[in-house]
């Protein structure tokens, strides 16, 4: 982890930031609920424990610099609420999501059978594909 901060430290410095008190502690909130896909609200509810006096308008800067930066990764499951996680494939392709139609659980796959499929669509369309994000709806194993 230590390691972890010293490299966001830099990333931060190279483009000119510094890694706040403020930053530091919403990314300590992702890190510490990571796999937990949480919305920007409860970011900001978990970070305001620690540190009263962060503003959400904070928390929202935050999160979108962290994201363009790719920290960490903005992911929209159709919900209406934008939900945040850490960024832990740095040169490979975003993991999956299953999602729950009647709970909202959502559940990450890192299995990634699309190479072939990615393939395919290059040779046939002529085109480059950087990354894909793929999120299959249904129902869990308790809801079903």
């Amino acid at each position: 982890m230590k390691d972890f901060m010293e490299s966001l430290k830099d990333k931060l410095k190279e483009k000119g930031y510094k890694l706040t008190p403020q930053r530091r502690a919403t990314l300590d909130t992702i890190i510490e609920n990571q796999g937990k896909h949480l919305s920007t609200e409860e970011i900001y509810d978990m970070v305001k424990s620690k540190c009263p006096e962060i503003g959400l308008a904070t928390v929202y800067r935050t999160l979108q610099l962290l994201d363009e930066l790719e920290i960490i990764s903005k992911i929209n499951f159709d919900d209406g609420c934008s939900r945040y996680e850490l960024n832990t494939h740095e040169d490979d392709h975003q993991h999956h999501h299953l999602i729950c139609l009647n709970c909202g659980l959502v559940i990450e796959v890192e299995v990634d059978l699309m190479e072939a499929l990615e393939e395919e669509i290059e040779k046939n369309c002529d085109f480059k594909i950087s990354d894909h994000k793929v999120k299959f709806f249904g129902y869990c194993s308790k809801c079903k």
